[in-house]
């Protein structure tokens, strides 16, 4: 598909303005990118040989040589990107509790029968579980996997809002994932333990959907923290 002045312009606009470049210096660059590209055209260059193939990049190009780039912290994108990139770990090691706290794996049972005498017999049957070995394989791998996910989300909303410092985040977030996963960790357990002591019967109820949220909460606050101290 060929690119046109018209999409160009718009193109350039729509970057412009999710950069936040205010909307009066938006136009008059818009005006003048739509002169360029017009002279470009009469003399018989493509749009897209002019830009370089990436409007994108040199609507950002433009608005950052002219100091036009608002200073943003970008914090609430941190913490969003943080809480997206912890949420599938997140439901999978709740999953991984659930299977060993529900015994659902277990294999032991009882049987009852009756003798000729009228007697009833029960045999118990009693297995190892496998969902509790389960569950302390699967929350480690849930942690790693939990690192990297929320690492690579970060860094792709940093840079996808050419935010300014956005390596200098993903390298701070590396060295302090470890302690924000093992504090969302201790949270979950503290109200997994709460659930079990104080709620009792429905504890399942309360525990899943507040253990889930204290976790990704935990991740996303983290990441707008470390973020936040850079910025």
């Amino acid at each position: 598909m060929t690119l046109t002045v018209e999409d160009a312009i718009h193109q350039a606009t729509e970057t412009w303005r999710r950069l936040g470049v205010a909307q009066g210096a938006a136009d008059e660059m818009a005006e003048e990118l739509a002169a360029d590209l017009t002279a470009a055209s009469a003399d018989g260059r493509s749009v897209a040989d002019y830009i370089g193939g990436d409007i994108e990049a040199l609507a950002t190009s433009w608005a950052d040589e002219r100091g036009l780039l608002p200073e943003r912290r970008h914090l609430k994108e941190t913490a969003v990107a943080a809480a997206q990139g912890a949420a599938l770990p997140a439901l999978a090691a709740l999953a991984f509790w659930y299977v060993s706290w529900s015994h659902l794996l277990d294999p032991s049972g009882e049987s009852l029968t009756t003798t000729l005498d009228g007697h009833v017999h029960r045999e118990v049957r009693k297995f190892a579980d496998p969902g509790v070995p389960l569950m302390w394989v699967g929350l480690p791998v849930c942690v790693v996997v939990a690192f990297f996910l929320v690492r690579r989300a970060v860094r792709g909303t940093l840079q996808y809002h050419h935010a300014a410092a956005s390596e200098a985040t993903v390298q701070a977030l590396t060295r302090a994932l470890p302690v924000i996963l093992v504090a969302a960790a201790v949270l979950a357990v503290a109200i997994g333990y709460f659930g079990d002591r104080v709620i009792g019967t429905y504890q399942l109820l309360f525990t899943a959907p507040m253990a889930l949220a204290g976790m990704i909460g935990a991740v996303a606050g983290g990441a707008a923290w470390v973020r936040n101290r850079l910025c």
